[in-house]
């Protein structure tokens, strides 16, 4: 399904850049079809980074984080697990996930009745686990980003040379240049260039700050299961 709809997006992509190509000023159009695919890259970016956003927003839950983590910590120092549960899903989000999967945990293996330190074991497993399966969901697509920033990069070289190449064989024509196919040349290097470099720039952009803000949520989250756990280890048994 994920590749469908990556392709999906593509092939629209792809269109409606030839779309723009085949309406846009004379100047613009002289960056040859191989502008198709800079555009192409360039709507990849937006669409992605849009998706990124909307994920990681998701990400953050439904409350503020500082009410949510006084509500849990003050549910799990009164021993109301079941409440703290509530207060996670209530939330939701990578942070209420995994502190509800670590809390989940400890009410099955206390019902079990293991003892004080496999309990503790048990939910700082199910921490991790849980932090890691949200590590995938909030990386997911940032390397795509970064992939579509190089490839941006090589397209635009790759249109600086095929209108280098056309400039110097028409002043390498006997006689006088043509003017035109000099002129259509110098263009098509400069316009995919400048389109290349201009993608590219967006995307590394882009990656970096994303990726600052998934490693910012994984610190927090990490640090917030390494609190949950020592309050459990003050949790007298009931």
């Amino acid at each position: 399904m994920r590749r469908f709809v990556f392709v999906l997006i593509f092939l629209i992509s792809l269109t409606v850049s030839y779309f723009i190509w085949r309406n846009a000023p004379e100047y613009l159009r002289r960056g040859g079809p191989l502008l198709v695919l800079g555009l192409t890259c360039l709507f990849l970016v937006i669409t992605f980074a849009v998706e990124r956003a909307i994920v990681l927003a998701r990400g953050g839950g439904r409350g503020g984080l500082a009410a949510f983590m006084g509500n849990v910590k003050s549910t799990i120092q009164e021993g109301a697990i079941e409440r703290s549960l509530e207060v996670c899903k209530k939330q939701g989000g990578c942070l209420g996930n995994v502190i509800g999967a670590g809390l989940e945990r400890y009410r099955y293996s206390r019902s079990a009745g293991s003892s004080r330190s496999e309990l503790l074991d048990d939910t700082k497993r199910a921490i991790e686990e849980a932090m890691s399966l949200e590590g995938t969901v909030l990386e997911r697509n940032l390397s795509v980003l970064s992939t579509i920033a190089s490839i941006a990069t090589m397209l635009g070289l790759l249109g600086t040379t095929i209108g280098m190449i056309r400039a110097f064989r028409a002043m390498g024509q006997a006689g006088a240049p043509d003017a035109i196919q000099l002129a259509i040349g110098i263009s098509e290097a400069l316009v995919n260039t400048a389109l290349g470099l201009s993608t590219a720039m967006i995307g590394i952009v882009l990656y970096n700050y994303f990726s600052t803000r998934v490693d910012n949520s994984m610190s927090e989250i990490e640090e917030t299961g390494f609190e949950v756990i020592d309050l459990l280890r003050q949790v007298k048994e009931s």
